[in-house]
């Protein structure tokens, strides 16, 4: 039986694949044409096939829980989200912007400061900021960027608008279920990559070397370029292992690393010590190195930090880079993109309180079923509370939190995320979704075109995070044919 659009429903949404019941968007009118042929029955068994193939494939996250680390099938939608490649276009435009201008902040925190100075950005947010690192005052890594690989998450609200929900510079993850996504729906849909316009997302790894070699302190053809895990219990771990397999380096643990008198970083192998010229680290700052910083670490490389500021080693993303992650100076990217490039910014932030403010910490207060609540540095949901649908409890062990530490915390209105079609239990349901696209930058910068599309595979849900139940989709950036 065929699908019969217009009964489907995504209740005063914006929709990124339906404009109205029955009406598909421009750069969706193929793929529903394509699915409604299918029918549902024929649906459900291609997503069941290409849940098989996620298992076959082992394609993993960790949950920690309880005390427990537990690996579990990658949760994927079967239907693509899809947006047309000229809206891409000025995305795609915001998002270089965007992190082009948050390096030269970053950079400008570690030196001159004017942005202090000048009253762009208050002297009490950096000093008070977690993540910015004193050991790096002073480090100069290549091209004057600190933040190489960034994965900025993008939501659309009712009216269409496109916001940047958050900047994550310190050690972004997702990409390689971007690439799985892709392949995945490959073997499950081969008929619409035969004829339909999809840009290809394959060759990322490619990318990521190519900038990661742009990066050697040596004037090499082949820099030594390796991957930093902190090992197998990470919960990225399947997506250090797959980049590192998919670029042809090397994957070490921090005491495969060593430094020597000469302050190079060296990899030990069986023919002895190999120089090493790029590091892609995905072990947080203080972990990094027990000389600078966690004396108690043994995942980093002792004296990493010596060998970094002598120029010996490239590190991305460099450390320090996470005093831009922080939520409270995302309220001021707007002000620091004019600041730095003299431009308006193209893709706007989402209102934000910062509750340091008494004011608006007390407007907040007053009514927390009205807001978003989220601490400055967490990440993967966890610490935030959605005002709507948190209990009496909650709001107020959140109020007592914001209280004793004010400057920790931001709030915003709830958007109405956009949906798309889901397959949920053989019936196809709107869900809402974000959209995490990835920007590298070292001599050049490059935009993944499209992204990581995470789905709230709950009714009802506004936590797309796979941590908390979410799950994902391939992205489909279409060229409509006029």
């Amino acid at each position: 039986m065929r699908i019969d659009w217009n009964q489907y429903q995504p209740a005063g949404f914006y929709d990124e694949l339906f404009a109205a019941p029955g009406q598909a968007r421009p750069s969706a009118a193929e793929l529903a044409n394509y699915l409604a042929s299918l029918g549902t029955r024929e649906l459900a068994e291609r997503q069941s096939d290409a849940e098989r193939a996620i298992v076959e494939m082992g394609i993993t996250f960790t949950v920690y829980t309880e005390g427990q680390n537990i690996d579990r099938a990658w949760p994927f939608d079967v239907i693509p989200r899809t947006i047309e490649a000229v809206e891409w276009a000025r995305i795609e435009s915001g998002l270089i912007q965007r992190l082009k201008a948050l390096n030269c902040f970053i950079d400008d925190l570690y030196h001159d400061r004017r942005v202090i100075t000048d009253g762009v950005v208050p002297d009490d947010i950096i000093a008070t900021s977690a993540n910015f690192l004193e050991a790096c005052v002073g480090g100069r890594p290549p091209y004057g960027v600190w933040a190489n690989i960034c994965g900025t998450d993008l939501v659309r609200d009712r009216d269409g608008t496109v916001y940047v929900l958050e900047d994550n510079l310190r050690v972004p993850s997702g990409v390689s279920y971007m690439l799985e996504n892709r392949m995945v729906t490959k073997q499950v849909f081969p008929e619409m990559f035969e004829h339909a316009s999809i840009l290809p997302v394959d060759d990322y790894a490619s990318q990521l070397l190519d900038m990661l070699s742009s990066l050697s302190p040596r004037k090499v053809d082949f820099p030594r370029v390796v991957v930093l895990t902190p090992g197998i219990y990470n919960s990225a771990y399947f997506e250090h292992s797959y980049l590192a397999q998919r670029m042809g380096v090397d994957l070490v643990e921090g005491q495969d690393l060593c430094v020597a008198d000469d302050e190079c970083v060296y990899m030990r192998t069986i023919r002895g010590l190999e120089r090493v010229d790029v590091i892609y680290r995905r072990i947080n700052d203080t972990f990094m190195d027990p000389e600078a910083f966690d004396k108690g670490s043994v995942l980093g490389v002792p004296g990493l930090m010596r060998a970094w500021r002598a120029g010996t080693v490239a590190l991305a993303n460099a450390p320090g880079s996470g005093v831009a992650d922080d939520k409270v100076v995302y309220a001021y990217v707007p002000k620091i993109i004019e600041y730095y490039l003299g431009e308006k910014a193209i893709l706007p932030n989402v209102p934000t309180l910062l509750l340091r403010d008494d004011d608006d910490r007390k407007r907040v207060l007053s009514d927390l079923s009205q807001w978003v609540v989220k601490p400055a540095n967490e990440s993967g949901g966890y610490g935030m509370l959605i005002g709507p649908r948190a209990t009496d409890e909650e709001k107020a062990a959140m109020a007592v939190a914001v209280e004793a530490n004010p400057r920790n915390y931001i709030a915003q209105p709830v958007l109405a995320l956009s949906t798309a079609p889901t397959l949920v239990q053989g019936e196809i349901e709107p869900r809402h979704l974000d959209l995490r696209p990835f920007i590298l930058q070292g001599r050049n910068v490059w935009v993944t075109p499209g992204g990581l599309t995470r789905v709230a595979l709950r009714r009802g849900s506004l936590v797309v995070n796979s941590s908390q139940g979410g799950g994902s989709k391939d992205t489909w950036i279409v060229a409509v044919k006029s």
